[in-house]
């Protein structure tokens, strides 16, 4: 059995528009539809990729998760950048995305490249630099990326670095 489509922001509780004398219905008692073209673009960006937020605090009233889409045009590279105290989890879409970031993990810095497949997941932990990059000359990549806090946390860096314990 199908159901019609929400509009978007709808909730998905039929019956609560049921509810006499009921006209606000509390945030956590609905399900929240974000329709593919309704994404919110005024995110925190990063030079070379164009973040849409789907799931955050200011979209659908969430308080311990962010989520949404990030594309990478063909031949470009993001600036160097972290996302704070969130982990980030990212699922490839579309494309060959690349992911950059340096391993101290051996006494000194070493640049490691994440080539990744549709498909592929990613984790970044939390205060991690690193860059996407995209080196295909036609093809936009595309991920959806989900984080552990409501917004969507990005500090650009001048460069790719690790950071000292203390900051970190």
């Amino acid at each position: 059995m199908s159901e019609p489509l929400t509009a978007p922001g709808e909730g998905f509780h039929p019956h609560l528009h049921d509810t006499p004398g009921r006209s606000d219905v509390p945030l956590r008692s609905r399900l929240h539809h974000v329709r593919a073209d309704s994404l919110d673009d005024g995110t925190a960006q990063t030079g070379g990729m164009r973040r849409f937020a789907a799931v955050s605090g200011r979209t659908v009233g969430s308080e311990k998760l962010w989520m949404g889409q990030t594309h990478v045009a063909p031949e470009t590279s993001s600036s160097d950048h972290h996302h704070g105290e969130s982990e980030t989890a990212i699922y490839v879409v579309g494309g060959h995305p690349e992911f950059v970031f340096l391993d101290d993990s051996g006494g000194r810095a070493e640049e490691v490249r994440l080539r990744t497949s549709p498909g592929d997941y990613v984790f970044v932990p939390p205060f991690v630099p690193h860059r996407e990059e995209n080196p295909d000359p036609r093809e936009e990549a595309v991920v959806v990326i989900a984080r552990s806090t409501q917004e969507a946390i990005v500090v650009n860096l001048p460069g790719l670095y690790a950071l000292p314990a203390e900051e970190a």
